[in-house]
């Protein structure tokens, strides 16, 4: 996937940079794309070392690796990234595709950036024939759910977690 993506337009009284552009990371986002992902651990308030920013990093440039990722650039710079990867889905037997993170510089936060990222990961499931994206966010993260509510449904699950 080299060529950009251009998702659909964003929902009436979003303002978007007109220089938007929706793309796969490349190696050349490595140094911004650090800055991000430093800032969306910080939002969930999880610890960040340099440890995990390279495995992950790396998990995104090696083509074997499920996880991949887009990045947002405004004016050619990465300001919002989405990490995704296939989920096998026994129930329907075959993969869906699954969001793992989302994050938007805070700057242009409200303005539709996180619905093209969204939107540029839609058309890569359909492209695949994910039947379904799925994707957990804090309960309590008001300003991503009110976009995840206009785009998605909200699911019947209750997640858990067992640390090991």
């Amino acid at each position: 996937m080299t060529d950009p993506i251009h998702p659909p337009v964003p929902a009436l009284g979003e303002s978007l940079p007109t220089d938007m552009e929706i793309r796969a990371l490349a190696l050349a986002d490595a140094a911004p794309w650090r800055e991000l992902y430093k800032g969306y651990a910080g939002f969930y308030k999880v610890p960040m070392t340099e440890g995990i920013l390279d495995r992950t990093w790396a998990w995104l440039q090696d083509p074997t690796h499920p996880l991949e990722g887009l990045v947002a650039l405004s004016a050619g710079k990465p300001v919002g990234f989405a990490h995704f990867w296939p989920q096998p889905r026994p129930l329907l037997g075959r993969d869906a595709g699954f969001l793992d993170d989302l994050y938007v510089d805070p700057s242009l936060r409200g303005r539709g950036v996180g619905r093209l990222l969204i939107g540029a990961l839609n058309q890569i499931a359909r492209s695949r024939g994910w039947p379904m994206l799925s994707w957990v966010t804090a309960e309590d993260n008001a300003t991503a759910r009110r976009l995840y509510d206009d785009v998605a449904n909200a699911a019947n699950w209750v997640t858990y977690e067992k640390p090991i």
